[in-house]
């Protein structure tokens, strides 16, 4: 899905360096600020972040948390 290497459109209608740039910060995982990822971190959040998008604008947030706790005996992933 995420192709870096992938060619231009020979014939670029108007907003299309916008979408690439939209489809290079998908691919790059620069969806969130970096205040967003400091306080992710600060709180080890891991689980998964949503957004829903209608015509540019944000119509719904949402997260599923998953705080994993990793003890000596169970590995973190199985």
């Amino acid at each position: 899905m995420c192709d870096s290497g992938a060619a231009p459109f020979p014939e670029e209608p108007a907003g299309s360096r916008e979408f690439l740039e939209f489809r290079r910060k998908v691919c790059e995982s620069e969806m969130l600020s970096a205040a967003m990822e400091r306080l992710l971190h600060a709180i080890h959040f891991s689980g998964r972040l949503s957004i829903v998008v209608q015509n540019g604008q944000v119509l719904k947030s949402g997260y599923e948390e998953g705080y994993f706790c990793r003890r000596k005996d169970r590995p973190l992933l199985s």
